[in-house]
């Protein structure tokens, strides 16, 4: 086996020549006089004997300021023709391995950000007994039996499972969570995907969302040179904070020229004009964060103890993008309890599978739950965003149709 590279290509670029260097990538080009050799830092010629279009090779010779002087020693060659269209080294080409530098680094960022806060990050099971019961989300079902303990699904969210934990005691806990979803594949979606979600203890949905606003514009700092513009969709959106508030009554008539009270209780209705008329408006220039959702949608939230009629629920928009849903929490087990049934029934009403209610989670609940305020934060999206990725596809590593 040859040595390994001395040097990574973009470096030996930078040496004052003449200079001895090793470098090893693969061949992207083939000349009379030489072979380019590329690495995940950069491109540099080889003069000299060279290798097949599409090897992996060890070039070592002198760099002279222009090109390395020296030989290439083979280390393995393609055995089909190279780049194949529909292969990796195509896939992974144009910019791909650089997004991915960049998905990492923003991965750490908020990793810093939540321990700089003193959040516990926890690893919760991705197999669970329940998915949930919201009426529009699909799990995928693990093998019957596989456990030998009853049924299983991937988890759409960690929720549950990060409830149980903040009753056991946990003040402030975070997961960056791989999450499935079944029936969910296009621009802004994929079956399998990365959620940030956190939970604090003796809070609300206000002080979550600042904790939103902050960690967007700290990501954004640490990936655009300390600025918080990014390029969004095709819109610059500036993420410092504060962002906008903004009630789901105040953005249908502002952008729909609609009244919440037209549009309930038909809730198809409602999404048709939400969809359609206003989430393409949301968070142009600037984030904004929708509150004050109808107790009907108010799902894990608390209702709002001012107005009943509402939920403690709140959504975060970035160019039009949907970027989070947090909720001031429901703790009370009884009206969970409640939820969940009804959630039951409107499933197997619309002919979905009723998947059972997550005994344990509710018995976190009896037991007591504190106080608390939650979010759920596509991490996928972020990166989308950050970067000004027109697909998710862009910022992710192997899609699902590429399996």
């Amino acid at each position: 086996m040859p040595e390994s590279p001395r040097y990574p290509i973009a470096i030996v670029r930078r040496l004052k020549p003449p200079a001895p260097a090793r470098v090893g990538g693969r061949v992207v080009e083939r000349r009379e006089d030489g072979v380019r050799v590329r690495d995940v830092s950069g491109e540099l010629f080889v003069a000299g004997p060279g290798a097949a279009l599409g090897a992996w090779v060890v070039a070592e010779g002198t760099w002279n300021g222009e090109r390395l002087e020296g030989r290439c020693r083979l280390l393995n060659a393609p055995r089909v023709p190279y780049p194949r269209p529909d292969g990796d080294a195509a896939w992974f080409a144009d910019g791909r391995l650089e997004r991915l530098r960049e998905r990492a680094a923003m991965k750490q960022a908020v990793r810093d950000f939540f321990a700089q806060r003193a959040f516990l990050e926890v690893e919760t099971p991705a197999m669970v007994p329940s998915p949930g019961l919201d009426l529009h989300l699909d799990a995928f079902e693990v093998q019957p039996g596989a456990l030998g303990d009853g049924p299983r699904w991937l988890i759409t969210s960690p929720e549950y499972q990060m409830k149980r934990v903040l009753a056991g005691g946990a003040a402030r806990i975070v997961q960056i969570a791989r999450c499935f979803r079944d029936g969910e594949r296009g621009r802004h979606h994929e079956p399998e995907f990365t959620m940030v979600e956190w939970y604090r203890a003796f809070a609300g949905s206000a002080e979550v969302m600042r904790d939103t606003e902050q960690l967007v514009a700290h990501v954004a700092r640490g990936t655009r040179e300390g600025s918080t513009v990014i390029p969004a969709r095709g819109t610059p959106v500036d993420v410092a904070p504060p962002w906008e508030r903004l009630t789901v009554a105040e953005a249908l008539e502002r952008y729909a020229g609609k009244t919440l009270a037209a549009l309930l209780p038909d809730e198809e209705r409602f999404f048709r004009v939400w969809i359609e008329e206003v989430e393409p408006q949301l968070g142009r220039g600037r984030p904004v964060f929708v509150t004050h959702w109808p107790a009907s949608m108010a799902s894990l939230a608390r209702l709002d103890p001012r107005d009943p009629s509402v939920a403690d629920r709140f959504e975060a928009y970035v160019d039009g993008l949907e970027l989070c849903n947090g909720f001031g929490e429901l703790v009370d087990p009884v009206e969970q309890r409640d939820r969940l049934e009804r959630d039951q029934r409107a499933r197997e009403e619309a002919g979905k599978p009723a998947y059972p209610i997550d005994e344990r989670f509710l018995g976190a609940l009896e037991e007591g739950l504190p106080p608390c305020g939650g979010n759920a934060l596509g991490f996928d999206r972020l990166v989308m965003l950050v970067l000004g990725a027109a697909h998710i596809e862009d910022v992710l590593a192997l899609p699902s149709r590429r399996l």
